[in-house]
């Protein structure tokens, strides 16, 4: 296919909201060999495409990590860093039993949240963040979790990736969460190219992925990076639902 035919098609698409198929920025059926970069309008057209087929893929995927109150998932997505999420959820069980609030949390020393957390790994590093954290919310905040990303940012341990989280996930706002799944898999699929910095990936999907998908956007990314496109052994393309639009970007060094 001509390149102009190929932009004429993917125009179309974007213009359809995605219900064509778009073709990825690289030759699938060639062990993901480069082609000439999309452009800005075929990466939003193949990203509505890949929002539409996970969305139908993992209807009702969401946040791994449990939690009942705001508060709780701000320990946990600090806790998360270098751990499962199945094992946080497990551990924040017995933080829980101990410490059942904010206050208490904010009361304890930091070296008896730190007994509890280890098994999450860096557990001197997360009990501080945590009790300063809780320290925070009660102080200056009632108790309560602000609702504003740059007021989230300020709280001890909390970064980009986790003030999206709960952006996203507790107050249903806009939210790009850039984990290591989501920078992988959108590198691989080629809606960003080669871009390994979580600042800059979000910033590149804020172009991209209309505001009201992103956080389950990254939600299913989750879910798919962890059953099919996975990273420590070869993807099963065989099996994805984005098989015939994705870049492959990078799968022959992963299977080799």
């Amino acid at each position: 296919m001509k390149q102009k035919q190929k932009e004429t098609i993917l125009s179309e698409d974007r213009e359809t909201k995605g219900c064509g198929t778009p073709t990825a920025g690289t030759d699938a059926g060639n062990g993901g060999a480069t082609q000439p970069s999309m452009t800005e309008q075929e990466k939003r057209a193949l990203a509505l495409e890949v929002v539409r087929r996970l969305k139908e893929e993992y209807p009702d995927a969401g946040c791994t990590l449990d939690y009942d109150d705001a508060w709780k998932l701000l320990v946990s997505v600090r806790l998360a860093a270098q751990c499962t999420d199945a094992r946080v959820n497990v551990v924040v069980e017995k933080l829980y039993e101990k410490f059942p609030d904010v206050d208490a949390l904010a009361a304890a020393q930091p070296e008896e949240i730190e007994e509890i957390v280890k098994p999450c790994g860096l557990g001197r590093s997360k009990a501080r963040d945590i009790s300063g954290c809780m320290r925070m919310l009660k102080e200056q905040y009632g108790g309560r979790v602000p609702d504003d990303f740059d007021a989230l940012l300020k709280l001890p341990g909390v970064g980009r990736k986790s003030a999206n989280l709960i952006m996203g996930d507790v107050f249903g706002k806009p939210a790009i969460v850039t984990d290591t799944h989501c920078i992988r898999l959108t590198n691989r699929m080629g809606l960003v190219d080669g871009v390994k910095e979580p600042k800059k990936v979000e910033m590149a999907l804020w172009k991209l992925i209309p505001p009201e998908e992103g956080s389950d956007f990254c939600h299913r990314l989750v879910y798919h990076g962890r059953e099919v496109c996975t990273a420590r052994t070869h993807p099963h393309c065989e099996r994805c639902c984005l098989a015939d639009i994705c870049a492959k970007a990078g799968v022959e060094a992963t299977a080799g």
